[in-house]
C-alpha cells in the first residue's frame, strides 16, 4: 500500500482523545481540516491519524508538505509528486491531477496550508468533485472555507489531569539534561510552572526543554515568566496562544549565541531542507565564516530550532517566519536571497558538468532534493537577473524533464526566455531544454521549430556543442514522428565524419543515441548491435547511467528482433534498474513494455500479462497510453497476441487489469529481485 507519511524523529506524547475523534471523522467526512495556532501539533496528529487510517484506503495515504512553498505556483506540482503523477502531456496540471485521481480511493494529506488558503480551497474543491473516492485531511491555522469542510480544532496539551504537557516537557528535558533530577519537588514545581506558562503548546515546550542543556531549570522558569509580554516589537496582534508561542520563540532566540541568531535569520531563505555545505555557501559572510556556520548549525539543532535527518537540516515554518522577520530587521533580505540564488546557479552548473560521469545518479538525486529551493532561486532571478535564470533553467531542465517536473521545467524555461531575449550561450541552451520538454509533451512541431532556432543560434555563435544539442533535439523529434532515416541523416550531419569520441560531451553522446535508435528502426540490426555494444562499454567504464539505460533498451529491442528473447529480457531488467535509480517514470514504462514483450516471446503468458499491466499503470502516471518508440509498438502488439494465445483472453485480461490497478513499485521490486 502506497504511503509517503514522514517518519517521526521524536517521541509522540498524548493526543489519545484527538486521535480517536479523528479516526471516527475520517470515516464520515471527505474533507477534514485540523486548525489551531502554529506549533500546537497539527502536523504530528495528522501523521499519526493518517498512518492509523492507511488500511482503510486501498490506494494508500499520500502526504503533500506545503510548508516549503512560497506562493501557490508549485501547489499542484507538490500534490502531483505526493500522489506519484509525473504527467508528460500538454494538459493543465490540475486537469491531469483530477483525471489521475478520478478512480482512486486514497487519503491525501495537505500539510500547512495557512499561507495558501485560497489556492488550496480551489484545488480541493476541484479534487473532491472529480474524485469521489478521495478523502482530504488538511492542517492549517485557518479553515479553507470549502463546502462540507469538517473543522477540528487542535488545542494545546492539557496541563492538568493526565498532564500531557508535563509528560512532553519531561521527555525533552531528559534528552537535553539527562542528569537533571526532575522528580525532585523543587524541579517538579518549576517544570509544572513552565508548562502552565507556555499553555501546553508543544513547540514552545520543545524549545524550553532544549534550553536545559545550557540553562538551569530554575533560570528557565524565571526568565520565561519575565518574558511573557515582551514580544518581537512588530506591533502585530496575535491570538493569545500564538502570542505565547511567539514569546517562547523570542526567548529561545535571545538565549542563542549571537552567531546562532545571525545564522537563524539567514537560514530562513531556504524553503526546503538543506545540508551544511549549502548553509555555509549561502550564510557565510561577515562574522559568520564557513567553520562558524557549522558550529552554529550544531547549536541551533541542540536548541531544537533545527531538526536533522541524516546530513540534512530543516526549520519549522513557524521558526522560519521568525527568522525572516529578523533578516528583514538586519536589512539582509536581498543580499541573502542573492547569495542563495547564486549558490543554486552554481549547483545547477556543477550538475550539468557532472552529467556525463560516475556521479550522474547522485546529481539526479541532489537536483530532486533541492527542487523547492531551485524554484525559489529561479523566482528571485527572474526578477533580478533574467540571464542567470536562463542559465539555471538550462542547467537543470534536462534533469527536471526526466524526473517528473516536466510542467515546471517548461513553465520556468518559457518565463526565462520571455524575460530576456538577448542571444548568448545560456539563451541557446534554454531554447534546447525547452524543446526537449515540449517534445516529451508530444508537441513535435513546436519541438522541431525550437531545435532549428537552436541550430541557427549555434551556427551564428560558432558553438559546436550547441550544434550537437540542436541535432539531438531535431533528430529525436524525427524519431518520435516515425522518420528514422531523417533522424539518422541529421545525427550524421552534426556528428561529422569519423573518427570522433562519442564521449567528448553529453550532447555528442546523445547524438550517438539518436543514430543508434535510427539504425534499429531502419532494420540495420547488426550495425546497431555493434554500435550499441561499443557505446555501452564506454558508459560502464564511466559509470554513466542515463544513456546506458537507453542503450540497454536498444539492445533489448535488437535481441527481440533477432529472436533472442532471453537476452532481451536481461537488457530490459538492466534498463529498469537504471531508470529506477534516476526516478525516470517514462523510461520505466518503456522498460516494462520491452520486458513484457520479451517474456511473452518466451511463451510466459502469465508473467507477460502482469508486466504489461504494470507498464500500463506507469504509463498512466506520465499521461500517455503506451507512447513508446514506433518500432516497439508493432512488436508489443505481436507479443501481446502471443501472451493471450498462451493463456487465453480471459486469464490475460484478469491478470492485466489486476496489475494495472496495483502499485507498480512492488512489481518493479520483484522484477529487479529476479522474481519475474
Amino acid at each position: 500500500m502506497a504511503s509517503n507519511i514522514p517518519e517521526e524523529s521524536t517521541s509522540f506524547v498524548g493526543r489519545r482523545t484527538e486521535l480517536r475523534r479523528l479516526s471516527s471523522e475520517l470515516t464520515r467526512h471527505r474533507l477534514i481540516t485540523l486548525t489551531g495556532p502554529g506549533g500546537v501539533g497539527k502536523t504530528r496528529i495528522a501523521m499519526r491519524a493518517a498512518r492509523a487510517a492507511a488500511a482503510r484506503f486501498p490506494d494508500g495515504v499520500h502526504w503533500a508538505p506545503l510548508w516549503p512553498l512560497d506562493g501557490d505556483q508549485l501547489l499542484v506540482a507538490s500534490v502531483c509528486d505526493a500522489v506519484g503523477l509525473a504527467d508528460h502531456s500538454a494538459r493543465t496540471p490540475v486537469a491531469a491531477l483530477c483525471e489521475w485521481l478520478a478512480d482512486k480511493d486514497l487519503l491525501l494529506v495537505l500539510d500547512s496550508c495557512e499561507h495558501l488558503v485560497a489556492a488550496c480551497r480551489d484545488l480541493v474543491g476541484d479534487l473532491l468533485t472529480a474524485a469521489p473516492g478521495v478523502t482530504v485531511l488538511v492542517t492549517s491555522r485557518e479553515p479553507l472555507g470549502v463546502p462540507a469542510e469538517w473543522i477540528t480544532e487542535v488545542g494545546p496539551l492539557p496541563c492538568t489531569g493526565e498532564n500531557d504537557a508535563l509528560a512532553l516537557f519531561t521527555e525533552r528535558a531528559g534528552a537535553a539534561a539527562p542528569d537533571l533530577p526532575l522528580a525532585d519537588p523543587t524541579n517538579a514545581r518549576a517544570a509544572d510552572l513552565i508548562c502552565r506558562r507556555l499553555e501546553g503548546i508543544p513547540l514552545a515546550l520543545e524549545l524550553a526543554g532544549a534550553q536545559l542543556a545550557h540553562r538551569p531549570l530554575a533560570q528557565v522558569a524565571e526568565r520565561l515568566g519575565s518574558r511573557l509580554d515582551a514580544l518581537d516589537g512588530s506591533g502585530v496582534s496575535w491570538t493569545p496562544r500564538h502570542r505565547t508561542l511567539r514569546t517562547a520563540i523570542g526567548w529561545s532566540h535571545e538565549l542563542c549565541a549571537p552567531l546562532e541568531r545571525l545564522l537563524w535569520a539567514r537560514l530562513s531563505v531556504f524553503r526546503g531542507t538543506f545540508d551544511a555545505d549549502s548553509a555555509a555557501a549561502v550564510c557565510a559572510d561577515g562574522p559568520l565564516t564557513a567553520d562558524t556556520v557549522r558550529t552554529a548549525l550544531a547549536g541551533l539543532t541542540a536548541k531544537s530550532v533545527l531538526s536533522r535527518q541524516g546530513n540534512r537540516f530543516q526549520m519549522l515554518d513557524t521558526l522560519r517566519e521568525y527568522g525572516r522577520m529578523w533578516l528583514a530587521e538586519l536589512d539582509e533580505t536581498t543580499a541573502v536571497a542573492d547569495r542563495h540564488a547564486e549558490h543554486f546557479v552554481g549547483l545547477g552548473r556543477r550538475a550539468e558538468d557532472g552529467w556525463l560521469g560516475p556521479d550522474q545518479v547522485t546529481w539526479y538525486g541532489r537536483i530532486a532534493e533541492a527542487y523547492v529551493d531551485l524554484c525559489t532561486a529561479l523566482d528571485h532571478l527572474l526578477d533580478s537577473a533574467p540571464g542567470r535564470a536562463q542559465e539555471l533553467c538550462a542547467a537543470i531542465g534536462f534533469f527536471w524533464t526526466c524526473c517528473g517536473h516536466l510542467h515546471e521545467a517548461r513553465d520556468y524555461l518559457e518565463r526565462a526566455l520571455a524575460a530576456e531575449d538577448a542571444p548568448g550561450p545560456a539563451h541557446t541552451r534554454a531554447l534546447w531544454a525547452l524543446g526537449v520538454a515540449v517534445l516529451l509533451q508530444g508537441e513535435l512541431h513546436t519541438a522541431e521549430s525550437l531545435g532549428r532556432q537552436c541550430a541557427r543560434a549555434a551556427r551564428e555563435a560558432g558553438d559546436q556543442d550547441a550544434m550537437l544539442a540542436a541535432g539531438y533535439l531535431i533528430g529525436l523529434t524525427h524519431l518520435m514522428a516515425g522518420r528514422p532515416l531523417t533522424a539518422h541523416t541529421v545525427a550524421d550531419q552534426v556528428l561529422g565524419p569519423p573518427p570522433h569520441d562519442p564521449f567528448g560531451s553529453a550532447a555528442r553522446l546523445r547524438c550517438h543515441l539518436v543514430r543508434l535508435f535510427a539504425l534499429t528502426a531502419l532494420g540495420r540490426l547488426d550495425e546497431a548491435r555493434h554500435t550499441a555494444t561499443v557505446l555501452r562499454q564506454g558508459c560502464v567504464r564511466r559509470g554513466e547511467s542515463w544513456s546506458r539505460s537507453y542503450i540497454d533498451f536498444q539492445l533489448g529491442l535488437i535481441s527481440l528482433f533477432q529472436g533472442q528473447p532471453e537476452e532481451s529480457a536481461d537488457h530490459a531488467r538492466a534498463m529498469l534498474d537504471a531508470k529506477r535509480l534516476l526516478g525516470d517514470n517514462f523510461g520505466i514504462a518503456l522498460g516494462l513494455d520491452l520486458l513484457a514483450a520479451a517474456v511473452a516471446a518466451q511463451g510466459k503468458g502469465l508473467v507477460a500479462a502482469e508486466v504489461y499491466g504494470g507498464g500500463q499503470a506507469v504509463w498512466r502516471t506520465v499521461g500517455h497510453p503506451q507512447r513508446g518508440t514506433p518500432e516497439l509498438r508493432a512488436m508489443r502488439e505481436q507479443c501481446e497476441q502471443q501472451a493471450r494465445a498462451a493463456i487465453g483472453d480471459a486469464a490475460y485480461a484478469a491478470i492485466f487489469d489486476r496489475a494495472a490497478e496495483q502499485n507498480p513499485e512492488k512489481l518493479l521490486a520483484r522484477i529487479l529481485a529476479g522474481e519475474l
